[in-house]
């Protein structure tokens, strides 16, 4: 949803109470998960290698949602778990508009040497899909950063900017790859 001032900590609650029994408004949850994306969405894959020893710091930074907030993205609420059937809005500004995309966790990857999550598309989100966020490390100790996602749009105005979109879509995803880089490799200090 759009809107031309950012809402309040209140209207965001209530945005979330109302999408709390909501359907996901996509079929295809979990794809993120495999390896072919369902036809009829526009696909993104990124990659980005990190600093062989930042591994757990870059987990770290996806449960406190570096990823999104250095990027200028703001998640509510800041501090939502990353469990399956956690609903957040994440929101940024475009232009003088604010969009607000209400989201829930699909699925969480929490193992040894991989870490990460998916969240879907919830009613009021410009953009129906899913977007997976995977930090992992081989057995060399190679690091990468993952994002997988497919989406269309849902909303009119979504769908009659496609152009504007697709470009802030790449730009938002750019900017979480750099966030989380620099969050994983910034030393951390003691005092």
């Amino acid at each position: 949803m759009f809107r031309l001032r950012a809402p309040d900590d209140a209207a965001r609650q209530t945005i979330l109470e109302r999408g709390a029994s909501a359907s996901l408004t996509y079929g295809e949850v979990g794809a993120t998960r495999a390896g072919a994306l369902p036809h009829g969405y526009t696909h993104d894959r990124y990659r980005l290698d990190l600093e062989p020893e930042s591994f757990a710091r870059a987990c770290d930074g996806l449960r406190a949602w570096q990823a999104h907030l250095g990027a200028g993205i703001d998640v509510y609420p800041r501090d939502a778990p990353l469990h399956v059937g956690t609903d957040v809005i994440v929101a940024a500004r475009a232009g003088p508009l604010h969009a607000l995309a209400p989201c829930r966790v699909v699925y969480v990857v929490d193992e040894a040497d991989r870490f990460g999550f998916a969240y879907g598309t919830l009613p009021g989100h410009p953009e129906r899909g899913e977007e997976a966020f995977v930090v992992e490390r081989d057995a060399g100790g190679d690091t990468t950063f993952t994002i997988v996602a497919f989406s269309r749009p849902a909303e009119l105005l979504a769908r009659l900017g496609k152009p504007v979109a697709r470009t802030i879509q790449r730009r938002t995803t750019h900017a979480y790859l750099d966030a989380l880089r620099r969050y994983s490799s910034a030393r951390r200090t003691t005092g």
